[in-house]
């Protein structure tokens, strides 16, 4: 269940008021405020209305320029007991497996994406300190810090807005988010290169140390289809995970796959390591995003589809 918070302009009320009506059920809870909102000016119009709808009817009111004229705030409801939104996910349910949780979102996934996909000071300074962690648990050979970086890196929103951009065939923003994701991974590396040479110049690194044997952590310049494998998996649960309401899954998504940590080897690799990890790095850098992205356009397309055929079987 979703709480919506509608400033209608003056002399649009009954336009509003159709499209809830059109919605059914799925819409409950209905409070209107005649003249409360100052700027912009109009109406205050209060609803909750299941996920399974929401869709539908913010599309609608886009379409009528109601959140340009006026403005649409969503917020998730924990708690919604209502007998009508009942009603709606038992018909929903009895039309397609999995109900209102396979409902998508468009707007939702767009704002999502859209948010983490935005260069900021904030993001690239997640992607540094994500890479410098896996560059010191490359060169200390301690897989639970490249597990620590995996968690810290927020390369997985940039992926998914490619995806996003690729399924809705818009390709400003998916090539945003890709140059997002590259600009992340480059000043990653840069920081993560810049620590490395200062500890060494500090002696808190051996260089011989960085050349020896890492029988813990070489994995991640050694890809092999595995690599492709859980990258694709990865990208599947991440892209159910962005676009439910199940949001846990993201955690498991992100310490599955091996884009951070090889980025953190590469700038290993710059302070001389040596060519096979450097190349093998890069390689499983690229093949984990490569997959990631092939599994979240493949799970959005899906969803795409499926939703489509759903809405389909409602107004039949």
């Amino acid at each position: 269940m979703m709480h919506v918070r509608i400033i209608v302009p003056p002399g649009r009320r009954a336009e509003v008021e159709e499209v809830l009506a059109d919605a059914g059920d799925a819409v409950s809870d209905v409070v209107l405020l005649p003249d409360a909102a100052v700027r912009p000016a109009g109406d205050l119009l209060l609803c909750d209305i299941e996920r399974g709808a929401l869709d539908s009817v913010l599309h609608e009111l886009h379409v009528r320029g109601i959140d340009r004229a006026g403005s649409i705030t969503v917020d998730r409801l924990e708690l919604s007991m209502s007998e009508r939104g009942k009603r709606f996910r038992e018909d929903r349910a009895a039309i397609a497996f999995g109900g209102d949780d396979d409902a998508l979102v468009w707007q939702e996934i767009t704002a999502r994406t859209a948010d983490e996909t935005r260069l900021s000071i904030t993001y690239l300074a997640f992607m540094a300190i994500a890479v410098m962690i896996a560059s010191v648990g490359v060169a200390i050979d301690q897989p639970i810090l490249l597990v620590g970086a995996m968690i810290v890196g927020p390369d997985f929103g940039p992926i998914a807005g490619t995806a996003v951009g690729i399924v809705r065939r818009r390709l400003r923003p998916a090539m945003r988010s890709l140059l997002a994701l590259g600009i992340g991974y480059a000043t990653g590396i840069l920081f993560a290169w810049g620590l490395t040479e200062l500890l060494l110049a500090l002696r808190i690194y051996d260089r011989d140390a960085l050349d020896a044997a890492h029988p813990l952590t070489a994995f991640v310049w050694a890809p092999d289809e595995l690599s492709a494998l859980i990258g694709f998996l990865a990208g599947i649960a991440g892209m159910l995970s962005l676009t439910s309401a199940k949001s846990g899954a993201l955690i498991g998504v992100l310490v599955s796959v091996t884009t951070v940590p090889a980025a953190g080897a590469i700038a290993i690799a710059f302070s001389g390591v040596g060519l096979t990890e450097f190349t093998g790095s890069v390689l499983q850098l690229l093949i984990n995003v490569a997959a990631i992205l092939l599994g979240a356009s493949l799970t959005l397309g899906w969803q795409f589809a499926a939703e489509r055929r759903r809405r389909r079987r409602a107004d039949a």
